[in-house]
């Protein structure tokens, strides 16, 4: 069983920053993939960044340039860096991990 917390979330204006935090309950979390999705009010959950085992990175076609996926190992943790938001970057963000997922945390960007 792993747990994932995700924390860092709150009310931004455009054009600003955040960064997300997703801490596992394991002691060797480089060796799981790690995906951050996001849910829109009345929207499907969309993929916005992983980082795979090997720390390799991928990224939506929508996020690309601004936000970046990082993990420190030692602290058992993935951030999200989020620069440049935009209202339509509003949504509830979730850390994932094959089939373990965090509560989510509330990211509102407003214009």
């Amino acid at each position: 069983q792993v747990h994932l917390v995700e924390s860092g979330g709150g009310l931004v204006q455009s054009g600003g920053s955040l960064r997300l935090s997703c801490t596992a309950s394991v002691s060797n979390l480089r060796i799981y993939a790690v995906k951050w999705y996001r849910q829109a009010p009345g929207a499907q959950r969309e993929l916005v960044a992983g980082i795979a085992r090997d720390a390799s990175t991928s990224y939506a076609e929508s996020v690309k340039g601004r936000f970046t996926i990082s993990r420190d190992n030692a602290k058992n943790t993935v951030y999200l860096q989020m620069e440049n938001l935009k209202p339509e970057d509003t949504a509830v963000y979730y850390c994932n991990s094959y089939e373990y997922w965090g509560q989510g945390t509330q990211v509102t960007v407003s214009s």
